[in-house]
């Protein structure tokens, strides 16, 4: 892992409920990274109640790099349920989502930083497997942490 402008490795913490606003900040950066518009502030507010409301919960694991005294970087784990499979025979994934980097702060390993700190997390968690949705900026991170492109893309509908 590279070395920040301070000399020093990106050292990851927990989030706490002060950094909910930085990370729907991150969130919306994240969807103008995919070129997805961000609409109406409809989703923000929401998007801030959920993380409030899941901030302590353990079944979550939300992590973030702070520099210079703002939050530069996140990743969000979530312990899912599920039934067991073959291919996890105890069932339960976690869902590893929300990886953002400030654009001025990209390139100095905040990113992969807050990504490890997730799947430290997950590792803990005792389930048998991750999952997530890269793009192609983030998707070298995510292989070099052993995630491949599976048979089955997500698909996706509208409720409602």
């Amino acid at each position: 892992m590279s070395k920040d402008d301070h000399g020093s490795l990106p050292e990851p913490r927990r989030a706490v409920a002060a950094d909910v606003g930085a990370l729907v900040r991150l969130r919306a950066e994240m969807f103008k990274a995919m070129g997805v518009d961000d609409g109406s502030e409809t989703w923000r507010s929401n998007a801030q109640a959920w993380f409030r409301e899941r901030i302590d919960d353990p079944t979550y694991g939300i992590f973030v790099v702070e520099r210079d005294g703002g939050v530069v970087a996140c990743a969000v784990g979530a312990l899912r349920d599920a039934a067991p499979s073959p291919a996890v025979p105890t069932g339960g994934d976690v869902l590893i989502s929300n990886v953002c980097t400030d654009p001025s702060s990209r390139g100095r390993g905040y990113g992969r930083a807050v990504f490890d700190a997730v799947m430290q997390w997950a590792r803990q968690t005792g389930v048998g497997r991750a999952e997530l949705m890269a793009t192609s900026d983030g998707r070298h991170i995510y292989e070099r942490a052993g995630f491949k492109i599976t048979d089955a893309p997500a698909m996706r509908t509208r409720l409602g």
